[in-house]
């Protein structure tokens, strides 16, 4: 029977030069910020799960200063169903009414939000869990919608950026759910993408990391040949304006135009099924995925 290659199995010298390579990385990102946007088959593999926390937490020992932003749609969709209440979206968005509203802080605060931060702290980092109504984390308005009325979902006009220095600063690592309070007091659930994208922009951070299903942006999803290694701002806009983006790209889009042009340097959507996919991005020459810049 095949066993799977470990570094052991790699030799000294080939071991070296992947720290050699890494250097001029550890250099640059050192003391800054780096959000991470925690999503799809990286959320739900329990390999790919162990792996994307030891990333993060190597990311913390070598003096980067990670924040985890996750969604948890299948999640909140499995609780729906169980509680005997059927999804429903508008515009790729969750309609949520009072009763979903109540379903999507149960699955994302209450469950997926903690089971996450167990699995960093047993890779040796202090993770802290937080719902953006913690110490008025994120705070939204209601969102309109060309497509009809979405309920409780919401867009976030601000984010208490001291709350998520103040933890790194002193060693902890924020693992942030997307629930907002509302200008008017309400709950309201925000797109993770979008809440990713505020919080990058408000903490300045040196990069914009979405963790996706796919291996990047492509021109034509339907030709594989097609995918983008990089691109700017306004050939990002240009994509959505066009309608080019494939539907679950357009949020993820959008937020990394809002991050980029609010002062953060790059942003990545890379595929999460990689093992390791956030290490390969940060500490090597080639990257992967799609790296937008401003």
């Amino acid at each position: 029977m095949s066993t799977i290659p470990t570094m052991t199995d790699t030799p000294a010298s080939v071991r070296a030069a992947v720290l050699t390579e890494a250097l001029p990385y550890l250099r640059l990102f050192a003391g800054k910020t780096v959000v991470i946007k925690y999503g799809g088959n990286a959320m739900t593999d329990e390999t790919l799960k162990s792996q994307v926390m030891q990333d993060i937490a190597l990311l913390h020992y070598v003096g980067i200063r990670p924040v985890l932003v996750h969604g948890g749609g299948p999640e909140i969709s499995g609780l729906m169903k169980r509680m005997g209440h059927e999804p429903a979206f508008v515009g790729g968005l969750r309609v949520t009414d009072a009763t979903t509203m109540d379903i999507v802080e149960m699955a994302l605060t209450g469950k997926t939000n903690k089971s996450i931060v167990a699995l960093l702290n047993q890779q040796g980092a202090r993770g802290v869990g937080l719902s953006g109504k913690d110490a008025n984390l994120l705070v939204a308005r209601k969102k309109t919608s060309p497509h009809g009325d979405l309920g409780f979902v919401g867009e976030v006009t601000k984010v208490n950026a001291d709350l998520i220095h103040l933890l790194a600063d002193n060693g902890y690592i924020p693992v942030l759910s997307s629930v907002a309070i509302g200008e008017d007091g309400h709950t309201y659930n925000v797109n993770a993408d979008h809440a990713a994208g505020s919080i990058a922009a408000a903490v300045g951070a040196g990069k914009l990391i979405m963790l996706t299903d796919v291996d990047g942006l492509y021109r034509d999803y339907a030709d594989k040949t097609s995918l983008i290694s990089e691109m700017d701002t306004a050939e990002a806009r240009a994509m959505l304006a066009s309608g080019a983006a494939d539907k679950g790209m357009i949020p993820k889009l959008e937020a990394c135009i809002e991050a980029l042009e609010a002062g953060v340097e790059r942003a990545h959507l890379i595929d999460g099924r990689m093992p390791h996919a956030i290490l390969i991005e940060v500490f090597t020459d080639t990257g992967i995925g799609t790296m937008i810049r401003a």
